[in-house]
């Protein structure tokens, strides 16, 4: 019975050893968590996005900026947008922080950092038929430096426009749109995001599926075939400071590398190598190692050093003065004094072998003080380094999910004064909001890119008509212009659309429309705070568009509607503050 007992908690201790994972997949889960340490932004539903916080800084690896636990931006993402504000100039910030990351990691990034990888390579693992890599996989590969000069680089300074993000990205589908539209917070009310989806929604949400089943199929799909991060850093892997590298003076040719390598690389550490460190272990000439292989001493470094050292087994074999001398060629001192004691003392009973325990320890190379101490600095360095990896990843759970600033919304009784740009005037033309005191001023907050929002539009063009004598109703474009073009292409949406002719007004809200004056306590006294804000955020917006707001003939906020609205609600609205 205590042998049954021992059997099965032995079988059991087997199975975990064979199914750890390696230190590659522990360093891509804890790159994943860094990167999504907010983890309250999962639980309510909203985006970490505080001015002074850490989202203007961009991660290594792919990961939207928009998933509820981001705690910084995506260097994919933030080109886009750079290239897109850029008017044609460069944008050195994001450029350089790429450089950065490329000169000291290029694609080890993708083998260790990047969460889309380590969920591609999860996926891969479901026992199914796959599709092995051949020449075909290799010339698709091109095809994401196809992506990147097109959809990253050209389009977006063009028609200013983060052309990838918007139509491509299944990180910016699944961490951002998907993680936020599965919280039950952002189904209704004011953050009802349901209310915007539409065909661009359809289109990325079936792309991502597409993705997802080929890489179960196909060793990381995304990677090999469509990522344009992936093909930026490919550019530096031959001069980055970490990666593999390959000793050609050792080399044989013999392919194993390559036949091994589940990406379509040519070589070891070309443009296509993920840099994942699998290919070290099938090398028979060990021509295959880490660069930085000076400063630590590697695995195969050690093999190597053992390799020197003959094991007792050898020895005995051996037996005879003159093959040990030969052996003194390719060993150290302190190993041929061990072995001359080994050969010359005779062998006891008790020191024969007679085990399967003592022949595997007899087989065993006599380890030399200087490869042991390597071994014992190399144990304490790793130690050291899983502490300080620990340690951060602990601190910033604690930071981001208790200490974090988040951006405040404002909540105000009186509408600020503002002043917005005019779209649809032959000349430049602002609207003031001083300028119609003693009416009902019915503001709506839209995009081009929102469905519900230009849907809506004729509404508020219907009230106007109605009540054009008593009202005025103007709708301020969102500050996230993503329409190809940006302003420009703001009014030629509404040239196609016809509502240059319209009644109602059109304008731009900006990052700094409104004057925002708030009392606030500060070292025990009332001052007033001066704050500039989007209208938007100033109106106690939520997080998603339409949003309408009313503002009565004494500049007072009367009525604020998250989401969409129907003629009849919003004529009825309109009334009750009219008649108020």
């Amino acid at each position: 019975m205590k042998t049954k007992f021992k059997n099965f908690f032995i079988k059991i201790k087997d199975w975990f050893v064979r199914h750890k994972p390696s230190k590659r997949r522990l360093i891509q889960v804890y790159a994943a968590l860094l990167y999504n340490a907010n983890i309250k932004g999962f639980v309510t539903g909203s985006i970490y996005n505080a001015k002074n916080g850490t989202k203007y800084a961009c991660v290594p690896g792919l990961n939207c900026y928009s998933c509820p636990g981001a705690t910084g931006a995506c260097p994919l993402g933030a080109l886009q947008n750079a290239l897109q504000a850029s008017d044609t100039k460069a944008p050195y910030y994001v450029l350089g922080i790429l450089a950065l990351f490329a000169i000291i990691f290029a694609r080890t990034i993708c083998g260790f950092l990047c969460p889309v990888g380590l969920g591609q390579e999860l996926l891969y693992k479901i026992k199914t038929p796959k599709i092995k890599k051949s020449r075909v996989s290799r010339a698709f590969s091109y095809l994401k430096y196809v992506l990147l000069v097109a959809l990253v680089i050209i389009i977006p300074i063009m028609l200013q426009s983060p052309t990838f993000c918007k139509y491509i990205c299944p990180a910016g589908t699944f961490g951002g749109a998907i993680g936020l539209l599965i919280n039950p917070n952002n189904a209704t009310g004011g953050s009802n995001y349901f209310a915007q989806l539409g065909t661009l929604f359809t289109w990325k949400f079936c792309l991502m599926v597409a993705i997802i089943v080929m890489s179960v199929f196909c060793f990381r799909f995304f990677c090999r075939f469509l990522c344009p991060l992936g093909a930026i850093y490919g550019f530096f892997n031959k001069f980055a400071l970490l990666g593999v590298k390959l000793d050609k003076s050792k080399c044989t040719d013999c392919g194993l590398c390559v036949s091994h390598c589940k990406m379509d690389i040519k070589h070891v550490g070309d443009h296509e190598c993920i840099n994942c460190g699998e290919c070290i272990s099938v090398c028979p000439t060990q021509a295959i190692s880490w660069k930085g292989s000076k400063i630590f001493l590697h695995s195969n470094a050690i093999e190597k050093e053992e390799e020197a050292q003959p094991t007792l087994n050898s020895i005995l074999e051996k037996g005879t003065t003159a093959q040990l001398s030969e052996e003194a060629e390719v060993t150290s001192v302190n190993s041929i004094a061990a072995m001359a004691v080994a050969v010359e003392e005779p062998q006891t009973v008790e020191q024969v072998p007679t085990s399967e325990n003592d022949l595997n320890t007899a087989s065993k190379p006599i380890e030399s003080p200087a490869v042991a101490r390597l071994k014992r600095r190399n144990k304490w360095l790793e130690i050291a380094a899983w502490a300080l990896a620990t340690v951060l990843l602990i601190s910033a759970l604690v930071y981001y999910n208790f200490f974090a600033p988040y951006e405040e919304r404002i909540s105000l009784d009186e509408c600020p004064q503002f002043s917005a740009q005019l779209y649809n005037t032959e000349e430049e033309k602002t609207f003031n909001l001083s300028d119609y005191e003693g009416k009902v001023v019915v503001i709506n907050f839209w995009a081009t890119w929102c469905n519900p929002c230009v849907g809506e539009i004729p509404y508020f063009e219907q009230l106007q008509q109605n009540y054009s004598e008593d009202i005025v109703v103007i709708a301020l474009h969102s500050t996230a212009i993503t329409v190809d073009g940006g302003t420009n292409g703001v009014q030629k949406f509404l040239n196609d659309k016809g509502w240059n002719e319209y009644q109602m007004l059109f304008a731009q809200d900006t990052e700094t429309l409104a004057t925002v004056i708030s009392q606030e306590e500060v070292d025990g006294e009332v001052v007033e705070i001066s704050r500039q804000t989007e209208l938007y955020k100033a109106l106690s917006g939520g997080n998603t568009l339409p949003h309408t707001a009313i503002i009565d003939k004494e500049g007072k906020i009367a009525y604020i509607r998250p989401g969409s609205v129907t003629y009849d609600s919003l004529e009825e609205e309109m009334l009750k503050v009219l008649n108020n």
